[in-house]
């Protein structure tokens, strides 16, 4: 049975629930050649010692003249995202006995298993009478020559490499039990100009760097976006001519709306888990507190009463509870406090201090920016304190973000000088550090949950 999907043309780029929703289905799997695909294959992720598992994936054929093109820059993406996963050793093409293969048909596993291919990826684009693509994919366990997992896609041209993040997303799923996050996107601090007179914009762009477009203009500063865990909304701060402002910015369709003037803010606007909150800090002479918004009748709650300073809080994903940062023991730590405010309990106790704690899409873990003794290191720790780890750690490392599965970071490092910051991953195991690729110099990302 084929399982066919259609990407609707939007004014920006669709959702992942529109790509599903888009035609009648007749089922989830392209099958009829091993029957169900009922294999456990599965990646087994340790902390320790991990091998990524080798994956062979041909360039997908063309299903007409000209399709050529388009095969094979759904297969580079598709091989890119794998191997930035760290969980997956792309063959190199080279080593191939067969270049291309026919989807319709059984693999010859025995040329794929003289390479060490443990797992195969096939697939097919294919040009449709009134300019859309088809695509489908097979995902195959070389060993047991058992189907893992078959889809078939209908899209507009234009929207290839969103098809192909997709396509990544169910192989990750497939082979790791996990959610994939691969479409998704991130919102960060485009910087451009000398380090005295630096240029800050809102800028957008697919997790691995493509498709960057830009949200706001330059001419005022702005900080700390943040994507809604709901909806593809994001928070930020701008200060323009007067006070400073927070607003709410719908990706989709680029309205824009005030949430509120707030003289002497500090950081950290961020939303609830369900999006119909924002959580900030707000300076009040030499302090500053938690306070929150109910973004439907614009009513301010008070979280924190100190005359210490309260910023960064972040939600546990379930909402009952919120991560910050105080300095009311002397110098910057983590706290933990019930989301509708009262006592905090002081969670970290190592050397330095400790700030940006955000709380993990999982809810397994609390991920911090560490300073001591000239460095700045990124970590995580569980939230109730124990198991800290050092992720990676450098000069001037900031400002970590989730990926949608918890299984991976992003932050931003700056080395100062002339130079600017950059953006990185790196896995919460602390393996497989890899720089993103962006226009110029990058900061303060945020990601995006699934486009769903």
């Amino acid at each position: 049975m084929i399982d066919k999907t259609r990407l609707p043309e939007t004014l920006f780029r669709p959702s992942r629930r529109q790509i599903l929703a888009g035609m009648a289905s007749a089922g989830a799997m392209l099958g009829g050649l091993t029957g169900p695909a009922s294999a456990q294959k599965r990646i087994t992720i340790t902390e320790g010692e991990f091998a990524p598992v080798p994956i062979a994936i041909p360039n997908f054929a063309a299903g007409t003249p000209g399709d050529a093109e388009v095969g094979v820059g759904v297969t580079q993406v598709i091989t890119n995202n794998l191997k930035r996963s760290g969980l997956f050793a792309p063959i190199d093409q080279a080593a191939y006995l067969e270049k291309q293969i026919n989807i319709d048909a059984a693999p010859n596993f025995n040329n794929w298993k003289s390479i060490n291919a443990q797992a195969l990826v096939t697939g097919r684009m294919t040009r449709q009478g009134n300019g859309r693509v088809k695509a489908e994919f097979r995902l195959w366990d070389v060993n047991t020559g058992q189907q893992l997992a078959g889809q078939q896609y209908d899209a507009s041209a234009e929207y290839w490499r969103r098809i192909a993040h997709i396509i990544s997303d169910q192989i990750y799923e497939r082979m790791t039990g996990e959610k994939g996050y691969f479409d998704t996107r991130v919102v960060f601090v485009d910087e451009s100009g000398s380090a005295d007179r630096r240029v800050k914009r809102l800028a957008l762009m697919d997790q691995d760097g493509a498709n960057v477009r830009y949200l706001t203009r330059g001419s005022d500063l702005v900080l700390t976006p943040r994507f809604s865990p709901s909806t593809q909304e994001i928070t930020y701060m701008e200060f323009g001519q007067g006070d400073p402002r927070v607003y709410l910015l719908n990706i989709e369709t680029g309205q824009r709306e005030i949430v509120g003037n707030f003289p002497g803010m500090s950081f950290s606007p961020r939303f609830s888990p369900d999006g119909q909150r924002v959580i900030m800090s707000l300076q009040q002479g030499g302090n500053s507190n938690l306070f929150v918004m109910d973004l439907r009748s614009k009513s301010m709650t008070r979280l924190t009463d100190t005359p210490a300073i309260d910023t960064s809080p972040s939600y546990a994903p379930d909402g009952t509870r919120l991560c910050f940062e105080s300095d009311r023991g002397g110098k910057p730590q983590i706290y933990v406090m019930p989301a509708t405010g009262g006592a905090a309990q002081r969670i970290s106790f190592g050397d330095g201090t400790y700030s940006t704690p955000v709380w993990s899409p999982r809810g397994d873990y609390i991920a911090f920016t560490k300073q001591g003794g000239g460095q700045f290191a990124i970590g995580i720790m569980k939230p109730d304190g124990s198991g800290e780890r050092i992720l990676t750690s450098g000069f001037h490392n900031e400002g970590p973000t989730f990926a949608p599965n918890g299984r991976v970071l992003m932050f931003f490092r700056d080395p100062g000088g002339n130079s600017g910051p950059s953006l990185f991953t790196i896995d919460v195991s602390g393996r497989n550090e890899l720089r993103v690729p962006t226009p110029g110099f990058a900061s303060d990302p945020a990601w995006s949950p699934l486009l769903s």
